[in-house]
């Protein structure tokens, strides 16, 4: 028993040996590329293994694919691509050359090269530049869902994959201080895009921060979102019926002030005739003095000439008695 168990341990041991001695290994020719220049894959694996190369493009995909044998010490080397013209297909960017050895319980490596105008330029970082961008609304009103839309981009490309795994580690702050991870709600909508459905119960600042990790590299986005009790559109529908109320309000007045504008004539008209009325008034009156004045003045005339009649009458009289009294 003791010599078979002592015999499973020396193979379990050599196992482990000759995965670590023959573990995969796997460079390139050089870091950067430009049109034309081929792509030299190469490497040690174990004798006689099949590998799997694979190519990929800046937004994650696969843009070549190809399958490969270890000569018999193991060594192998391998054109993957001669770069084409820049395209939508081969685009510049950072790409990444992966190895998988499916011997080695299928362990893989990987190396990031550059496809760029020009390859001279050699103290060009390896490492792709990730780039997250955040839309969401700037106003929204409590109990009301609102959406948020992220883009993740890789040099410049979409980058593709599963959400909770590119912004596996995107989360919003609440208005409280608490946190609440995005994980569980992210859907993608296209490749790069990607959204979450947000229902806000507190009122005040929500920040949202999204974290996107593309070969190694990570990036950050952050909006923020002000909630209110109502949201812009009831607060303008509000604002539209009190813009109606005021432009009746408005209607009334001009009518008012019309009306008053005609009162004013009247009371103008009303003037103008009691004024003139008045002016008519004191030229009677005037008229009535003159005649006054003509009447005393004709009296005074008619008692000049009416005093020395009555007294030439009381002479008349006086004679006569006279004459009656001698004749008795």
């Amino acid at each position: 028993m003791k010599p078979l168990i002592l015999a499973l341990l020396v193979i379990v041991v050599a196992s482990s040996f000759l995965t670590q001695a023959f573990a995969l290994e796997l460079s390139t020719d050089r870091d950067v590329y430009s049109k034309g220049q081929p792509l030299l894959v190469y490497g040690q694996a174990l004798p006689n293994e099949p590998l799997i190369i694979r190519l990929f493009a800046p937004d994650g995909t696969i843009a070549q694919f190809n399958q490969i044998n270890a000569d018999d010490t193991g060594a192998f080397s391998h054109i993957l691509i001669r770069w084409p013209n820049a395209t939508n297909t081969y685009s510049f960017g950072t790409y990444s050359v992966e190895a998988i050895a499916t011997k080695e319980q299928g362990i893989s490596k990987t190396i990031d090269v550059k496809f760029l105008a020009n390859s001279s330029l050699v103290q060009v970082p390896q490492q792709p530049i990730v780039l997250v961008s955040v839309f969401a609304p700037q106003n929204a009103a409590i109990n009301q869902t609102f959406r948020v839309f992220i883009q993740v981009t890789s040099d410049g490309l979409l980058v593709a994959g599963n959400p909770s795994i590119v912004l596996g580690s995107s989360h919003v702050h609440m208005p409280d201080g608490s946190v609440i991870s995005l994980t569980d709600s992210l859907k993608t909508l296209h490749q790069g895009l990607f959204y979450v459905d947000f229902t806000p119960t507190q009122e005040g600042t929500y920040i949202f921060h999204i974290t996107a990790t593309s070969k190694g590299t990570v990036a950050n986005g952050s909006v923020a979102t002000l909630v209110l009790k109502q949201n812009i559109e009831g607060i303008s529908n509000q604002i539209l019926q009190l813009n109606t109320v005021l432009d009746s309000t408005s209607k009334e007045l001009d009518k008012l002030k019309s009306e008053i504008q005609g009162f004013g004539n009247v009371l103008n008209s009303s003037q103008q005739s009691i004024t003139q009325a008045n002016q008519n008034l004191n030229k009677s009156v005037t008229k009535m003095s003159d005649s006054v004045t003509n009447i005393d003045q004709a009296s005074t005339q008619l008692n000049s000439l009416f005093l020395p009649v009555v007294a030439l009458i009381a002479i008349i009289i006086a004679l006569q008695i006279t004459i009656l009294a001698r004749r008795r």
